[in-house]
């Protein structure tokens, strides 16, 4: 029989002034924001804000692992042109449980992935719920032309549904197609633009038969061969399956579909404004390829409607990946290619570059020449936005590119490190272009606004929140986004054009006022080689600044923006700083950055009281997994360990993951491993990136967590470094959840994760508590 567990540890915290003052500046929905440019919160030290002793004091449970499983994560997935209606998904962590990670690779298996589906009037700030609030399978949320009709598909019972929801009646009407056929799961769905019907993608007759079998026949044999005079690897050949597709025309009123393009992989599917052609990219895989961008043929076409219609090729077919992007009026479309931007009619021959003699050295003193990417057309279809390395151009068809928004700064470090910039809307007036914007020295986020008449900057907001999906209006009347503090979940929000009267039209966890949840701190360090980096710190509940405390290192790659963290919400309760790392990770020498980064962020805590340099515990998820395992055999100074879904060797990693075929050979090669080269070419490297070859030197007790469905690092690679610790008679423990995938308990059952958090803060808290007794025992 299983031993039975203990509940969760967890410590009673009394909420300080603090949380009273963090909880009274975040409003909920219906009260007001304060002032935007208020000041930079993620600035103020926390002895600060403690000095607030007025404040009213007020007892708050700690964050539990229920928590975690109760708290509900809005999206915006698709909004009316007017930003008015707002067609939202509310997920939560139990959203995908129960995934078959088994079937993966079977082109016919469409996994949970639950949402409640509800629709936000960003005008009076009412809502409703679909389908009674029950959570749903949808996907391809559209509102149509109008904005009175939302289309999407929804899975249930084994079939894929076309289902269409009216504003008027707040009914879902199910089209049923005539004559019957299966709708392609993450296939197109666009609308005609007089609102009667869609263009979806539609399985050919026999497709899921003959995918099942090839699927059946790769998972279960009884014999499989493989043979590489095959154009493809024999899972490639699966898996290819999944984006074929017919494309078909669907009568909303009568359900009446028609086929107009034949079984292909489409993507990029358009329907022209005036309803007479769709525009589309059919990807044709020739060959199973080790390199990026090849082996796949990309053509581009141009479709009619009406029937007996051929399809016209509207650009040269290539293995060059190009996105056109059309007129608001459909007649012509750009494309961005090599720093150039082309254009071309529909009808046209070939192509005109628009660039090229524009690209320009940078400066006198710097010869790189000016690159351009494409942003947008402009509203009438006149002219262009382009992006540079020094700014924002517009373009009209026979002029020159035109700077109109230079980025700070003379050189191309300076234009680099200024703040990051996204185009959210170019207004249908032509006059103003609103974008995201943020620092990237500080927590400074927000909207600007660019008045291209008057070539001038305007600030709508911009503080230390953190602002997502940015929604604008196509006449600037209304913004729509979501905002967080930086530690709660995101709530969708509305302002006015100068971003007036902001207000929150969504509060999903009211409850979370009654919990006491983590500060979260940008912190800056330096390496080991001088380079300065960034990690998000947070800080336990009640904190008080200057007190030593255990701290636990989530690693990865790059941490910059805070946000609503779950795992970081988990162990910061237990009375733990967690802090997550940035690293420079060098090509050719990526083992190397954890120990430079990693250890210098910890140090700079420590230098500040913060840390109790005893209790350091580490731990990491995937390539964060592989990263833990590299860094205590570098060093021995953490607690404990934790490797959840990482491999260990990469040599036998680089065939393990056989649903993914060539993925791991050019993530080594070329990519997120980044070893540069291949196993023949340099095999030294990869010896010096395999943790399993170095686990005599490990000294740190390590907690293997896996999935035995994991698909991406199987768990058999993460097993490698229980049998060589065992061998070696180290301290190890290995969990495998036998129903999970990739992410162990996190990506199982409700159970699982349970027990995955159950096992985490056990094996630190055990750890923690050992280092201070061998201390204390001399």
């Amino acid at each position: 029989m299983p031993r039975s567990r203990p509940s969760l540890p967890t410590l009673p915290f009394v909420a300080l002034a603090l949380w009273a003052l963090l909880a009274a500046s975040y409003p909920v929905a219906g009260q007001a924001r304060p002032p935007a440019g208020a000041g930079d919160a993620s600035l103020v030290p926390v002895a600060a804000l403690a000095e607030v002793g007025s404040a009213t004091v007020q007892a708050l449970r700690p964050f539990t692992v229920d928590d975690a499983l109760r708290v509900r994560t809005v999206a915006i997935a698709d909004a009316t042109d007017d930003a008015r209606w707002i067609a939202a998904t509310v997920s939560t962590a139990r959203s995908r449980m129960d995934t078959d990670h088994f079937r993966f690779g079977d082109p016919t298996y469409i996994g949970p992935s639950l949402t409640e589906l509800m629709v936000v009037d960003a005008e009076t700030g009412e809502s409703r719920t679909l389908f009674d609030g029950r959570p749903v399978n949808v996907q391809g949320l559209s509102w149509s032309p109008g904005g009175d009709r939302l289309a999407f598909r929804r899975y249930a019972d084994g079939m894929v549904l076309l289902e269409v929801w009216e504003r008027t009646t707040g009914r879902v009407q199910t089209v049923r197609l005539r004559p019957a056929r299966e709708l392609a799961w993450g296939g197109p769905l666009a609308w005609l633009p007089d609102g009667s019907g869609v263009v979806v993608g539609i399985r050919a007759e026999g497709w899921a038969r003959e995918a099942r079998a090839a699927y059946v026949a790769m998972e279960f044999g009884p014999v499989v061969v493989q043979d590489a005079s095959e154009p493809f690897l024999a899972w490639d050949a699966v898996r290819n399956r999944a984006s074929l597709m017919e494309l078909a025309v669907v009568s909303l009123t009568e359900g009446s579909l028609r086929v107009v393009a034949p079984e292909a992989g489409y993507q990029d599917v358009r329907v022209a404004p005036d309803g007479s052609h769709i525009t589309y990219t059919v990807a044709t895989p020739q060959k199973t390829s080790y390199q990026r961008g090849s082996g796949t043929e990309f053509a581009y076409y141009r479709q009619g409607l009406e029937e007996g219609a051929e399809p016209v090729e509207i650009l040269e077919k290539g293995e060059r990946r190009l996105r056109p992007v059309f007129s608001p009026d459909g007649a012509s479309f750009v494309y961005a290619d090599r720093g150039n931007v082309f254009l071309k009619g529909l009808d046209a021959d070939s192509a005109r570059n628009l660039t090229e003699e524009h690209r320009t050295p940078l400066s006198e003193t710097d010869s790189t020449r000016r690159s351009f990417s494409l942003e947008r057309w402009h509203p009438a279809g006149n002219g262009l936005l382009l992006r540079a390395q020094d700014g924002y151009y517009t373009l009209e068809e026979d002029g020159a590119p035109e700077l109109v928004w230079p980025f700070p700064g003379e050189t191309r470090k300076e234009w680099a490190e200024g703040p990051r910039l996204s185009i959210a809307q170019w207004t249908e007036d032509g006059r103003y272009l609103y974008a995201g914007r943020s620092a990237r020295e500080k927590w400074e986020r927000g909207l600007v606004r660019f008045d291209l008449e008057r070539k001038q900057e305007e600030v709508l907001v911009l503080d230390s929140d953190l602002y997502r999906s940015w929604t604008v209006a196509e006449d600037g009347s209304r913004i729509v986004y979501r905002r967080s503090d930086g530690d709660r979940p995101d709530e969708i929000w509305v302002a006015g054009n100068d971003f007036n009267s902001p207000r929150a039209v969504t509060d999903m966890n009211p409850w979370l006022s009654e919990v006491a949840l983590s500060q979260s701190r940008l912190v800056s360090y330096l390496d080991v080689d001088g380079k300065e980096l960034y990690g998000v710190l947070h800080l336990p509940p009640g904190y008080q600044e200057g007190t030593p405390l255990p701290l636990v290192a989530e690693i990865y790659e790059q941490f910059f923006d805070n946000g609503y963290h779950f795992g970081a919400q988990i162990l910061a309760a237990q009375g733990w700083m967690v802090l997550r790392p940035s690293v420079n990770l060098e090509m050719g020498f990526p083992g190397e950055g954890w120990t430079k980064g990693v250890t210098t962020a910890i140090n700079s805590l420590m230098d500040k009281g913060m840390v109790d340099g005893r209790r350091l515990g580490v731990h990491g998820t995937s390539y964060g997994g592989y990263a833990t395992n590299l860094l205590i055999t570098q060093t021995d100074r953490f607690a404990a360990a934790i490797n959840i879904s990482g491999k260990v060797n990469i040599i036998s990693f680089l065939g393990d993951s056989e649903k993914i075929t060539t993925r791991n050979y050019n993530a080594a090669e070329e990519s997120q491993d980044r070893i540069g080269a291949t196993l023949w070419e340099q095999p030294h490297k990869y010896l010096a990136h395999s943790a399993v070859l170095f686990a005599d030197r490990i000294e740190t007790p390590l907690l293997l967590l896996t999935g035995r469905g994991d698909w991406n690092v199987p768990d058999t690679n993460t097993r490698e470094m229980y049998y060589a610790l065992r061998r070696l008679g180290k301290e190890v423990v290995w969990v495998n959840y036998m129903q999970a995938g990739h992410g162990a308990g996190r990506a199982g059952t409700e159970e699982d994760f349970r027990d995955h958090w159950q096992r985490i803060v056990e094996w630190y808290d055990n750890h923690f508590q050992r280092a201070l007794e061998k201390e204390e025992g001399g």
